[in-house]
């Protein structure tokens, strides 16, 4: 058993007049209002370990990462960039984009790491975004297929490719990939076994096709248009009175210039982040970590500074959306997320005080994964 005493506790909701967790086996069994006999951390925030939504285990923050796929040691390469998101805080994360069910296996067999939810391969059209990952599908039984294959392997969730992304050759982040009767099939065949789903969705007619298609969440929510960005008002209102989660791509290491195409969006993209936040979608963070040099593995700290000045969120609200919201997101707030009785003993002690200062994230003073101290 093990007594952790800090100045402040966020449960990740709000605050509590407490100051020691009790863990034991794993789990918390305990919240006292103080303790002497503690391993005390001082001036610090305990909370909630960090949850980020989306990962790709698989890229390696290279300017080029899909070239290096297919090297020798992506498994270890895996192993490692796990390691660095737990060292930055980050206890779970979601991998939305495997490879030969690598973070799977990763999953089952890491003992000094987050815990990891994988999706497998994304699903998408053939040679479509990321086919390269080995996820394509064709047709409403190609899909439903394609979902009973990631069930079989023990997938946490299903990812689709609701739209075209930049990053593969061909593909367009402003164009449709699947139609309503796939993402309809996609989204049944998931909830049937019991998985949520979440869709990549750039454009406006891809978040709102994934809306109708009963999907849990949308990933990106950036509303890219042909020729810059194009915000639809009913498509969040719709976000919104469903509960569907936004989970945007946040966080970015300092120094970094976004390519000029990206520099120019900007303002529109900041403002897209405002208008869910004040439309009241609950927005997670999901770091897209390993696309690129600018967003290495653990950068999500980094990316509650970017929900603040864009979102217009709270120091208060964005500390949700990293724990206790993404929990509900990925299904896995009957144990994380929250600091109480009976949840896993992932935590993070951060000094001073993130509900007034969140770039205080960027510093983990502790770091507990099921009540083992790692850092």
């Amino acid at each position: 058993m093990l007594t952790i005493r800090a100045q402040r506790i966020f449960d990740g909701h709000d605050l509590l007049d407490a100051r020691a967790v009790v863990v034991a086996e794993g789990r918390i069994t305990a919240i006292l209002d103080d303790a002497d006999d503690a391993l005390d951390l001082g001036d610090v925030t305990l909370m909630p370990g960090l949850i980020d939504t989306h990962v790709h285990l698989a890229f390696d923050a290279s300017p080029d990462p899909i070239a290096h796929l297919a090297e020798d040691g992506l498994y270890d390469r895996m192993r490692t960039a796990a390691e660095q998101h737990l060292a930055a805080g980050v206890t779970t994360i979601r991998d939305l984009g495997d490879k030969d069910y690598l973070a799977l296996k990763l999953a089952q067999e890491l003992t000094r790491g987050p815990e990891i939810l994988s999706a497998g391969a994304p699903i998408t059209t053939p040679r479509g975004h990321c086919w390269f990952l080995g996820g394509e599908a064709e047709g409403v039984e190609g899909v439903r297929a394609a979902v009973r294959e990631r069930v079989s392997r023990g997938a946490h969730a299903i990812k689709v490719m609701v739209t075209g992304g930049e990053m593969t050759p061909g593909s367009h982040s402003h164009l449709l990939q699947y139609g309503l009767p796939e993402l309809r099939a996609a989204a049944e065949e998931a909830h049937l076994h019991g998985l949520p789903i979440t869709g990549h969705a750039h454009a406006g007619a891809g978040i709102s096709a994934a809306i109708d298609a009963g999907f849990d969440s949308v990933e990106h929510c950036s509303f890219f248009s042909e020729d810059g960005i194009s915000h639809d008002h009913e498509v969040i209102a719709r976000m919104a009175e469903r509960g569907v989660y936004a989970s945007l791509t946040v966080g970015v290491l300092p120094g970094f210039s976004p390519p000029p195409q990206i520099a120019a969006k900007l303002p529109q993209l900041a403002e897209g982040m405002r208008l869910l936040h004040a439309a009241g979608v609950p927005i997670v963070g999901g770091s897209d970590a390993g696309i690129g040099p600018p967003k290495p593995h653990g950068v999500l700290p980094y990316g509650g500074e970017m929900l603040v000045n864009f979102g217009k969120c709270t120091p208060t609200e964005v500390l949700r959306s990293f724990t206790s919201l993404a929990a509900r997101a990925c299904r896995i707030d009957d144990r994380k997320g929250t600091i109480a009785p009976g949840f896993d003993a992932d935590l993070l002690a951060v000094a001073g005080d993130p509900t007034k200062d969140v770039n205080l994230l960027r510093t983990p003073a502790a770091v507990f994964r099921k009540g083992e101290r790692w850092s």
